[in-house]
């Protein structure tokens, strides 16, 4: 039986994500809905499937490895959004479709080695500190240039945009200068003209400020607990 919260939710953030991106003169077919699972079962996870989901984002490898291992007959994109070590890079480049955490040229190296050997083109995003808080991951936005000059020599890396995370806050506006300082790092990047860098995409944005998120550039925003409720 179907989780009738779960599609009821999904259809809400779906009608909220076109609002909001009509109201800012936006294309809603150029804003992507992550449905952040970590922590789901497998059941809901499917109920969210069979609603119409197409991408779904995971924080941690081995559970993930589990879920897309029983999915696999499923038409999905997995994303992997969570803080990733080098040694968990060849499952990483194995699982996923799209890594958003790439912050530093070690981690780099270490997926576009395990993405030569699958003879695969791993889509990244690099992730930045816009906040400037130790308790984040990410990298300082001043050191991003030189990471993606790094970058552009490894072949089997394909860089998409860049991701950040704003401090928590119960109020989405005080999430809005934290975007809107990415998106000006990424207009200011695209500007530079990076061989074989590409930064069309932006991943910013999750339950409670999506919709700021949203007017202020995002592509893909990374939605889990308006769709699936509160995690346990």
């Amino acid at each position: 039986m179907p989780d009738l919260d779960i599609v009821k939710n999904l259809l809400d953030v779906k009608k909220r994500i076109k609002k909001v991106s009509i109201s800012c003169r936006r294309n809603p077919d150029d804003v992507r809905l992550v449905a952040v699972s970590k922590k789901i079962s497998p059941e809901k996870i499917k109920t969210a499937l069979d609603a119409g989901v197409g991408i779904l984002g995971e924080n941690y490898i081995q559970e993930a490895q589990k879920k897309i291992a029983g999915f696999g007959n499923r038409d999905v994109s997995w994303h992997f959004i969570g803080h990733l070590q080098s040694n968990k890079a060849k499952l990483a480049v194995d699982l996923f479709d799209m890594i958003h955490s790439v912050d530093s040229f070690h981690l780099a190296e270490s997926l576009n080695r395990e993405a030569r050997k699958n003879n695969k083109n791993m889509d990244i995003l690099v992730q930045a500190n816009v906040s400037g808080e130790h308790s984040k991951h990410g990298l300082d936005p001043n050191k991003i240039l030189q990471l993606l000059k790094e970058i552009s020599s490894l072949s089997n890396l394909s860089v998409q945009g860049l991701m950040t995370m704003p401090p928590l806050s119960d109020n989405p506006e005080n999430s809005r200068p934290f975007f809107a300082l990415l998106r000006k790092l990424r207009d200011e990047l695209a500007s530079s003209e990076l061989k074989y860098i590409c930064l069309k995409e932006l991943s910013m944005g999750m339950s409670s400020d999506f919709e700021v998120a949203i007017e202020e550039g995002s592509t893909l925003v990374r939605v889990g607990t308006s769709i699936f409720g509160p995690r346990n």
